[in-house]
């Protein structure tokens, strides 16, 4: 029997890559996204290409009953729920702290922590009542270790990873998993803004000097939801390259 996962934020960039990386291992994929409607009709196309079968779900993750809709639509179509990915979020350019707005601020935790809470919350009924599954949270090397002009977000993914690890405890005599991947500088869309001397220079303070790919991360990501990470739960991830250690 095929196994279902849900990927919130699924229509580019990490997201998009791990609905690859399922699609290629068979998987059922649940696309979420929240306005790149072509995007996601793209990558469902090449997750039914790659072996596996993808159901589009559109929705904002930072909407309560939007969030409990994928869910539900997912289950709906599929039958089942193995694994949930967490991806969806956002992040703000970098400025001081006394830039960030309320609305910024407000915006930033709606989007990176409150759409990790609805998701998750939607989806532990048919994972407790199957007795298993796998959550896996996106984060970032800033939620570990902070990052200066990027305080909010670092606050926001720091949340990310103290709510795994919590959830971690607290879901495991459920036999569900939770664990978070905190990926470092990857070339996507959110790192666009990055002029090429900025790239280079990330890319030399990285100890394996290169740049992540969204691939690197969603490899990670597919192996945490596969049956060869039975024994890892509550571990915090990074994808990295050595740039935080």
């Amino acid at each position: 029997m095929c196994k279902t996962v849900l990927i919130t934020g699924a229509s580019r960039g990490i997201g998009a890559a791990a609905a690859l990386a399922f699609g290629r291992a068979g998987w059922n994929v649940g696309v979420n996204y929240c306005r790149s409607e072509a995007q996601a009709q793209a990558v469902g196309k090449a997750v039914d290409a790659a072996g596996g079968t993808a159901c589009l779900c559109p929705g904002d993750v930072s909407d309560p009953a939007q969030a409990a809709a994928l869910v539900e639509r997912t289950v709906d179509r599929f039958g089942a729920l193995d694994a949930l990915v967490c991806n969806a979020g956002v992040a703000l350019p970098q400025m001081l702290l006394t830039d960030v707005t309320d609305g910024m601020w407000r915006e930033l935790f709606a989007a990176d922590v409150d759409g990790v809470f609805y998701t998750v919350r939607a989806a532990l009924p048919p994972m407790v009542h199957q007795k298993s599954g796998a959550i896996v949270t996106v984060s970032s090397m800033w939620g570990q270790v902070g990052g200066s002009c990027e305080v909010a977000y670092s606050a926001a993914k720091g949340a990310v990873i103290a709510f795994t690890k919590a959830l971690a405890k607290e879901v495991a005599p459920s036999g569900i998993r939770a664990n978070c991947v905190c990926p470092g500088v990857i070339l996507t869309d959110m790192n666009a803004h990055l002029s090429p001397d900025d790239l280079e220079a990330l890319r030399l303070e990285t100890p394996l000097e290169t740049l992540g790919r969204p691939e690197d991360v969603a490899e990670t990501i597919r192996f945490l939801c596969s049956p060869q990470s039975a024994f890892i739960t509550g571990q915090v991830m990074g994808v990295n390259g050595g740039l935080v250690i």
